[in-house]
């Protein structure tokens, strides 16, 4: 049972350790979540914790989910994430900060990294690209992309132009420098993925 919190990405910046070491960290502000729903193998085929995150105006959620959360006396929410069951005496309505983390933990934090548009095969895949000079036609191109009439088609997978960025990233093997449970803010070593306010989720490592 791996705790986890839903949060925000909000900067970066450093920090200095008591013995003097400079460590980059990525500022990120971890809750307050509440539990929305809590799932059951018996109910729904696998157990679960729904949270929700960040207050938002009733007008703004679609009817279903704005009943079902006036139901449950939980005010409304723009985030919703399923997490594993970390702690059983969670209950619906029950309120998770992030003071469930503690410094020196190994956390591992899922995000939707920065959306860059069409980039072409230089910029997406680091292709070295033609020579510049001597009247050659060839420069930022991807070059041949499948062979003759055996296969008769491109092969999937090859890299080519295309849309670069934006799809959910995985980074493991970062760690807690600081928690600052009054802010409901943690620093992380390291980079995480995703612009400035986008939504990311820190699991235990």
């Amino acid at each position: 049972m791996k705790k986890a919190l839903v949060g925000r990405k909000k900067g970066m910046t450093q920090y200095i350790a008591e013995d003097g070491r400079v460590i980059p960290v990525t500022v990120c502000e971890l809750g307050p979540c509440t539990v929305v729903q809590k799932k059951t193998a018996e109910s729904d085929g696998y157990s679960a914790l729904k949270l929700g995150y960040l207050d938002v105006k009733e007008s703004k959620l679609a009817r279903p989910v704005a009943l079902d959360l006036k139901k449950k006396n939980i005010a409304p929410m723009r985030v919703f994430r399923e997490v594993e069951v970390f702690d059983d005496a969670l209950e619906v309505g029950s309120v998770v900060t992030c003071d469930i983390f503690s410094e020196n933990e190994s956390v591992i934090v899922t995000g939707v990294s920065k959306g860059k548009g069409f980039a072409g095969v230089m910029k997406r895949h680091g292709f070295g690209g033609g020579r510049d000079t001597h009247g050659s036609n060839f420069h930022r191109a991807p070059g041949s992309i499948g062979a003759h009439q055996d296969p008769g088609r491109v092969w999937k997978g090859q890299r080519m132009p295309g849309r670069m960025g934006g799809r959910q990233i995985t980074v493991r093997g970062l760690r807690i420098v600081k928690v600052l449970k009054d802010k409901n803010v943690v620093l992380i070593s390291g980079s995480v993925p995703g612009r400035l306010n986008s939504i990311i989720t820190v699991r235990q490592g």
